[in-house]
């Protein structure tokens, strides 16, 4: 299937339903599957290229979403530009990309205007308003026929071309094909297996894991509540007001929702998935947010190249019975899912057994094509006929994978591998602790010296002394922290992940880090 399939098997079974809910305004299966139609002959009709490359920017919004469905009705390959990046690093993505048409936001026609002035082959549409120098969507869409056919793209074409995080080394450009997100929503599907209408809250950027979730909402006809901003008290009000079913939020996010007062004046019934990630959890928050929401809460792992979640945590591996679950089990990043191989490997490329620690690495059709136009790092990412996630982890006895860190992470002091995570999670563990980032700095003794960067709750407090005190009693001596650095934010990436390589940076200046 290609992924507009989704939408149209969605208008199929419903076409009068809502699919799109945005400030008060609905866009039913019908509505968006005309737009989405006019999009991809407007294309045509304008001598645009299968596979030519088209960016939208914009915060989250249903004509952006739209824009970039009718892409790929067209069978041109959409690259997500997350709204938050800077003029230069849009730049810098879309020359690389060889884009060919941006759509922006008016909201960001400023950052819009300053990336045409550096590409100036570059074709602009602003998908909300008139602009002095590019047409509106409208306009551009005035003679565009509501008919539009086209032969059935092969399931290995790329269809949208996604950059990397980046939070610790130089973001990458993902390939992704229909095949890949076809594998991402049959996932989906087994992860839920819901009966009703769902109706999910798209609070994460629609360029990010949150957008993509939406298309086996797509397939089953369901509404998607879309957010512009991902702010916990909008999140928390929207779940109570529009019933929502399933939501999908970073575990800074989940944090700072249980970091705030009001939480638990809202009626959050109507959910039935609550899935956190893009970061390890700590256990006592986690617990903190079972005990809250209930028997909903679920954690997916995987990445950029790994579209699909590679295991999965269901609601119930959250309990013992009826009991919440220990902090081993609340620690784990769950089981391999049905779709896609998961393992563990060392150095060499052999496949670990169970309780030995290695890199995790995935098979199946879910993983990336390739990152786009280089090769030798493509090849680096799949030794072994393995796609190598840079994630070090295990799996204990009963099939359930646990992450100790990435490998770009670990600090190596005295000669000894330390795992910032093991340390994150006894910090975060502390009531008056928001968030926290453990890091190597440079020590002319040990190479490195284990450094905490701390992030309190509003109005709360707490030592540097009692914080290592934690950490020393369950790790020893060498895994504590020799220091904690108090910080009013920690920085970070748009999908919500702690930026831990610009930290470490500002202590690596002239100075060349090992790992």
């Amino acid at each position: 299937m290609e992924v507009i399939n989704f939408l149209d098997h969605g208008t199929y079974l419903a076409p009068d339903r809502a699919c799109l809910e945005f400030n008060g305004q609905e866009w039913t299966y019908r509505d968006v599957t005309r737009m989405t139609i006019r999009i991809a002959a407007a294309f045509a009709r304008r001598g645009f290229r299968i596979g030519a490359h088209v960016a939208v920017l914009s915060f989250n919004d249903p004509f952006a979403y739209m824009c970039a469905l009718g892409t790929m009705r067209a069978h041109m390959v959409w690259i997500p530009i997350n709204p938050r990046h800077s003029a230069s690093d849009i730049v810098e993505t879309l020359v690389a990309l060889d884009c060919d048409l941006l759509f922006y936001n008016s909201e960001l026609a400023a950052v819009a205007t300053a990336v045409a002035d550096s590409i100036p082959n570059l074709r602009l549409i602003c998908i909300d308003s008139d602009d002095a120098d590019h047409p509106s969507l409208d306009r551009w869409l005035k003679d565009a026929p509501e008919t539009f056919e086209i032969d059935p793209a092969s399931p290995d074409d790329v269809t949208w071309i996604q950059t990397t995080g980046g939070t610790s080394g130089r973001p990458k450009a993902v390939m992704q094909t229909h095949r890949a997100a076809e594998t991402f929503v049959a996932t989906d599907l087994w992860k839920t297996r819901t009966t009703g209408v769902v109706k999910q809250l798209m609070a994460q950027q629609m360029t990010h894991a949150g957008g993509f979730r939406t298309f086996s909402v797509l397939c089953r006809a369901g509404t998607i509540h879309i957010l512009p901003r991902i702010k916990p008290d909008i999140i928390m009000d929207a779940i109570e007001h529009y019933r929502i079913t399933d939501v999908a939020i970073p575990v800074t996010i989940l944090y700072r929702m249980l970091s705030d007062p009001s939480i638990r004046a809202h009626d959050y019934s109507s959910l039935r998935h609550l899935n956190y990630g893009t970061a390890p959890i700590s256990p006592v928050k986690l617990r903190e947010a079972v005990t809250l929401f209930g028997r909903v809460m679920s954690q997916s792992y995987g990445q950029t190249e790994l579209l699909p979640s590679g295991t999965y945590l269901s609601p119930d591996d959250h309990y013992f019975g009826d009991e919440i679950a220990d902090d081993k089990r609340l620690s784990s990043c769950g089981k391999e899912t049905p779709f896609g191989l998961i393992a563990v490997m060392d150095t060499n490329g052999k496949l670990l057994p169970a309780n030995q620690t290695g890199e995790i690495v995935a098979r199946g059709n879910g993983v990336m094509k390739g990152y786009y136009k280089d090769p030798e790092l493509t090849a680096e990412y799949s030794k072994y006929g393995w796609h190598h996630t840079g994630d070090v982890g295990y799996r204990d006895d009963d099939g359930f994978y646990y992450i100790v860190d990435r490998l770009k992470d670990v600090i190596v002091t005295g000669g000894f591998n330390v795992y910032p995570a093991q340390i994150e999670h006894l910090i975060n563990g502390h009531p008056a602790v928001h968030n926290s980032a453990v890091i190597g700095v440079p020590d002319d003794d040990w190479g490195e010296r284990v450094t905490a960067v701390v992030e309190l709750k509003p109005g709360m407090t707490a030592t540097q002394d009692e914080l290592i005190a934690i950490c020393r009693q369950s790790l020893g001596s060498l895994k504590a922290p020799k220091s904690i650095i108090f910080r009013d934010e920690l920085p970070l990436n748009p999908a919500g992940k702690v930026l831990k390589r610009q930290i470490r940076d500002e202590f690596w200046i002239d100075r060349q880090r090992k790992v």
